[in-house]
């Protein structure tokens, strides 16, 4: 097909409402213009074509046979193209909206706060898969990740959604008679990682050590805090889980890593469906409230923030 040789589309569209309509005024109503820019529209639309498409000689504008000859092709083209469209996004609204976030965001979270975008989108059907691998977001499948990082990954769009530097805690149990004044002094205690992750030992390598052999542990990521606050082992795990176990008592914080980091909104480029719209949307509120929850419980434990 030779593009270039074809009209402008708002021209096509005009006529087309027009011969579906036959009247100037209900056509500008139906795509939401004045009935003077259908006319224009009509008349540029015949000057491209060299040819009459409506006859202007009575009372009322009437279609010529040149102009019934290209109503009906494009109410033909027209009409497929509407049929494809309304079928494309009946597809799109019926398939839930795929999420793929790390257990631990989900776990600690995520999850406890999902029921409140149920109620106020009780329409939109939601899949989340906890999972610490990375995943491709491709149309029709996965629509946004949340991960932990310092952003800039390729071939996405990234959001920081929360902030998120890392500690490594442990029980105060497991410390007992141990003297812990530099990173490598965590060596040879036991440590818990997250199932398919190696943050802690890469950690530990930058300071340059390494976790004793056979003194890792490996848990889903829903069982890594209470096993930490079990006394089983040193964790390393975004500071946002565990600032009310530190505050209690609970876990004591060694050292702190990673400020920089925050959990990221990933989207695919371009224009997102609708549901996850409204999901992006969502998270965004919800991190704002934590933000502020945060920051008012900094102030009552300072005296008032002063």
């Amino acid at each position: 097909m030779n593009w270039l040789s074809l009209p402008p589309l708002s021209s096509l569209r005009a006529f087309a409402a027009f011969a579906e309509t036959g009247n100037l005024a209900r056509a500008g109503g139906a795509l939401n213009v004045s009935h003077a820019a259908i006319s224009q529209q009509i008349r540029a639309l015949e000057g491209h074509l060299g040819v009459a498409l409506v006859d202007r000689s009575g009372r009322a504008m009437v279609l010529t046979a040149e102009g019934r000859q290209l109503s009906d092709a494009l109410a033909l083209g027209f009409g497929a193209i509407g049929a494809a469209v309304q079928d494309l996004a009946a597809q799109t609204a019926d398939r839930p909206l795929h999420v793929s976030v790390t257990p631990s965001l989900a776990g600690y979270w995520l999850l406890p706060r999902l029921a409140g975008f149920s109620r106020l989108h009780p329409e939109i059907s939601l899949r989340v898969d906890p999972s610490p691998e990375l995943v491709d977001l491709k149309p029709g499948g996965i629509d946004l990740a949340l991960r932990h990082g310092e952003g800039g990954w390729p071939g996405v769009e990234s959001e920081p959604l929360l902030p998120a530097p890392l500690a490594i805690v442990a029980a105060p149990q497991l410390l007992q008679g141990q003297r812990v004044a530099t990173p490598a002094d965590l060596a040879d205690l036991p440590w818990i990682e997250e199932l398919g992750t190696t943050e802690a030992s890469a950690w530990l390598a930058e300071q340059g050590a390494r976790i004793g052999a056979g003194r890792s542990t490996q848990l889903p990521g829903n069982l890594t805090l209470e096993s930490a606050r079990a006394g089983q082992g040193l964790l390393l795990i975004v500071r946002l889980f565990v600032e009310a176990d530190i505050a209690a008592g609970r876990l004591v914080e060694l050292f702190a890593t990673r400020q920089n980091s925050h959990y990221h909104i990933i989207t695919r480029p371009g224009v997102q469906r609708p549901a996850a719209r409204a999901f992006i949307a969502w998270l965004r509120r919800e991190a704002r409230g934590a933000g502020a929850a945060g920051r008012s419980g900094a102030e009552a434990r300072d005296g008032g923030g002063q």
